[in-house]
């Protein structure tokens, strides 16, 4: 009887603990954690220090995830406008009495802890839109939509006087994710895309920073300061190609130990990855990212509300455009713009943002559990 009893209340206990978890989001979490543990202690020159705090991250990050993963995402939705503000006044902050590091002010220092502010609007800047499109839901018109837009530039606009182009960029088109989910018109979208391709010069002669530019002629040809501008993308290309199709094994990149990929635990962390790991590991990371998107475009289509639905197809988008933009940085197809690798990278702002991301992703499917059939109301 006592060993039933305990049985039984080992499986309550089990099952509260799991069953605000979706299996597949959790497990492909689980493997890009673990295999961020061995590319950061490789990476740091086998320290314990970055992978201590990752760890740390990590757990805050899951404790998190697990209770936010509990909330219906309606209740979640009326936190959306406080967060949006809430961000927005660090931002400003950020501007006044920011931490300036290599040139870029982008952080708050609160005494025991730096934030980046700008992580926040990975979050608060799509539950924002979603929300106000929910708002209106049925009797949207173009003044919504463009209400909608100029929610999304007045983070960016911040963000981008930071500077940090990449990370405003991707935030910006969380936010644009939405707009086109809740069924903005193609004409308006062609329309849009021709303007900014036609404002390109102007934004080119006006709108960039002289190392943006700078940049974007590197990736051209790395080749023509490989000393210099070029350093990042020649090291980090050298770094992949060395690792060829199997590796050269943990621990033994040279790349990497030898101190010629810069900011090896962040940015550049897949290259590290690339030269140890080779092509397999980079398809079994890719594999893992995979997992991660399709799941999250079945949970957007499955959801029950238009909330859910741009809510959760932006989210994932957002997270597969930081995973491509990383890669393609590192790997010389795009510009260096600094942003970190999903759970892979160091940096504990960008992990717990990632993770609530994910934990979001889990409350609407948790919603979509609700509202499933069981198996006798069918009989029924």
């Amino acid at each position: 009887m006592i060993e039933a009893q305990s049985v039984g209340r080992w499986k309550k206990i089990k099952q509260a603990i799991w069953s605000p978890l979706d299996p597949w989001l959790f497990f492909a979490m689980l493997t890009v954690y673990v295999m961020s543990l061995f590319l950061l202690y490789s990476a740091d020159g086998q320290e314990f220090g970055q992978l201590e705090n990752k760890t740390l991250h990590t757990v805050i990050g899951f404790i998190l995830l697990w209770i936010v993963a509990q909330v219906p995402p309606q209740t979640i939705a009326k936190l959306a406008v406080p967060i949006y503000f809430v961000g927005m006044a660090l931002l400003v902050a950020v501007e006044i009495a920011g931490v300036t590091v290599n040139g870029a002010t982008r952080w708050l220092d609160i005494g025991v802890l730096r934030i980046q502010p700008s992580e926040i609007m990975k979050i608060g800047l799509p539950m924002t839109v979603a929300w106000f499109f929910q708002r209106y839901e049925g009797r949207l018109d173009w003044r919504h939509y463009l209400v909608a837009v100029l929610l999304v530039l007045l983070p960016g606009a911040l963000i981008l006087k930071q500077p940090d182009l990449g990370t405003a960029t991707l935030i910006m088109a969380s936010g644009i994710f939405v707009v086109y989910f809740a069924g903005l018109p193609w004409k308006a979208i062609f329309a849009a895309i021709a303007g900014f391709v036609a404002a390109l010069p102007l934004v080119w002669q006006y709108g960039m920073h002289d190392y943006q530019k700078t940049r974007v002629l590197t990736l051209l040809d790395p080749t023509k300061d490989p000393l210099g501008d070029g350093y990042h993308i020649i090291q980090s290309m050298i770094a992949i190609g060395s690792g060829g199709v199997w590796g050269k094994g943990w621990l033994n990149g040279t790349q990497t130990h030898l101190d010629y990929i810069p900011e090896a635990t962040t940015d550049f962390i897949f290259a590290v990855y690339g030269e140890e790991f080779g092509l397999i590991g980079n398809i079994l990371l890719l594999l893992v990212y995979l997992v991660i998107l399709v799941r999250g475009l079945y949970i957007a289509a499955r959801a029950q509300n238009l909330y859910g639905r741009t809510l959760a197809a932006a989210l994932t988008m957002t997270f597969f455009c930081y995973a491509f933009v990383n890669m393609g940085m590192v790997s010389g197809i795009l510009p260096v713009v600094g942003v970190p690798l999903p759970l892979v990278s160091y940096g504990g702002t960008a992990t717990i943002s990632i993770m609530m991301v994910l934990a979001l992703l889990m409350g609407i499917a948790n919603e979509q559990k609700l509202h499933r059939p069981n198996k006798a109301s069918k009989k029924g």
